[in-house]
């Protein structure tokens, strides 16, 4: 089985703005539409046989909508990833129902949403997901569509996981796209998840090996940030790297996403 932890979807009439308004923004193609339906179509292509979505807000108030339409999208190999803001009125009460609602995990990105990650105004609702167990999923390092400074870097999320050791952290993008170097330093050897999300191909083969060797192999996460690359590419991108066992590639692409989503 191959689980991809990290991919969007938009509703059917917004995604061809969206996606049209992120590639004239900050030069990132798609190779899906979008949609629902492009991720199915982009799954069975690439032999994946489970898709973790998520999408966010910057209206508070928009919170419970769009976590309703996450959940209208829900499949036996669809499973959705809440959206959340720290101004979401009654905060602490609506992340307990988004557990019993269903959602696998809680994605934030800082930059967007206007909060840095270890922002105290996130402490009570940082306390609470790590006592319901569930995952977080941080948009990492920088944003190819907004000026920094950026808000989720290692050094941030590095504080996060110190004052709260049981919460269920992934960095996306393995820690941030181009802060290699602060991940390295932050991050490698912790608990904190990474996953592979649009670097995977885009990184340096030597530091991309010297991940892999100095931060846990079960902390890996296999994700495509689809429909921003291409999921049967970077699925046999991973299925290719030589400095990895296929016990390795194994955990990356599936067991270790099985593992913290309670699937088995």
């Amino acid at each position: 089985m191959t689980i991809d932890f990290h991919t969007h979807i938009f509703p059917r009439q917004k995604a061809p703005v969206i996606l049209s308004k992120l590639s004239n923004k900050a030069d990132i193609p798609h190779f899906a539409d979008g949609t629902i339906n492009g991720l199915v179509y982009s799954m069975k292509k690439a032999r994946i046989q489970l898709s973790l979505i998520s999408r966010i807000t910057v209206h508070p108030e928009k919170v419970a909508a769009v976590n309703n339409w996450l959940l209208g999208c829900k499949r036996n190999n669809v499973l959705p990833m809440a959206t959340f803001h720290p101004d979401q009125p009654e905060g602490e009460i609506y992340i307990e129902e988004l557990k019993n609602a269903g959602f696998k995990g809680i994605k934030l990105h800082p930059d967007y949403q206007g909060f840095y990650a270890d922002d105290k105004r996130m402490y009570p609702y940082y306390d609470i997901v790590q006592a319901l167990e569930l995952p977080v999923l941080f948009h990492a390092g920088l944003d190819r569509g907004l000026p920094p400074p950026f808000k989720a870097m290692p050094r941030h999320l590095l504080k996060v996981h110190r004052d709260f050791p049981r919460l269920k952290m992934i960095a996306a993008h393995m820690g941030g796209e181009d802060n290699y170097d602060e991940t390295e330093a932050c991050l490698l050897g912790t608990d904190i998840y990474l996953d592979t999300a649009f670097v995977l191909r885009i990184m340096d083969e030597n530091i991309l090996k010297r991940f892999f060797q100095k931060h846990p192999i079960e902390r890996f996460l296999f994700g495509t940030d689809s429909p921003f690359t291409d999921q049967m590419t970077e699925l046999q991108f991973l299925k290719n790297l030589s400095f990895l066992t296929p016990s390795q590639k194994e955990k990356v692409a599936d067991e270790n996403a099985a593992k913290l989503l309670a699937l088995r």
